[in-house]
């Protein structure tokens, strides 16, 4: 099951992956939702090599999974595997400079079942698939409006 969106936003390509890469963010914003997470290893960049373990609800269901930055190249790709006992993926986020001051970046979330009981689950999310597109199109727009307005909190 893969998703993916495309968004423009109005700041530099090193200041769109300054903010990607500001994973103390996305923990943060986690842990609002309800999910446990802790890091697990760090590097002092916070770059590649960097791990988190999180246990959050998913249908009706305590998950376990764990994150690692297994690809970063400043200042255009990002991408974080996951893994749990029944499924596997990565995140990925990628930048393209459309000039100095604009910047597109594009994020896919990919996962594959491990497990018979994965594929079951994976199929059951299929089923309103439209909808949870929808809503991460949602979640990764107002992460572009959150860093462009505070860019411009900055200016």
């Amino acid at each position: 099951m893969k998703f993916s969106t495309r968004e423009d936003i109005a700041a530099p390509i090193e200041d769109v992956f300054k903010a990607v890469t500001t994973f103390e963010m996305y923990e943060r914003a986690a842990m609002r939702r309800g999910a446990d997470v802790r890091r697990r290893a760090s590097v002092s960049d916070g770059g590649l090599g960097t791990q988190w373990d999180t246990r959050f609800m998913l249908k009706g269901k305590m998950r376990e999974m764990a994150f690692e930055v297994t690809r970063f190249g400043p200042p255009s790709d990002v991408e974080i595997s996951l893994i749990s006992r029944n499924i596997a993926g990565a995140i990925i986020c990628e930048l393209f400079a459309l000039s100095q001051t604009r910047t597109r970046m594009t994020v896919s979330l990919e996962a594959r079942p491990l497990t018979l009981p994965a594929r079951v689950l994976i199929q059951s999310l299929k089923l309103t698939k439209s909808n949870l597109n929808a809503r991460f199109k949602k979640r990764v727009a107002e992460l572009v409006r959150d860093m462009e307005s505070s860019r411009n909190d900055r200016a």
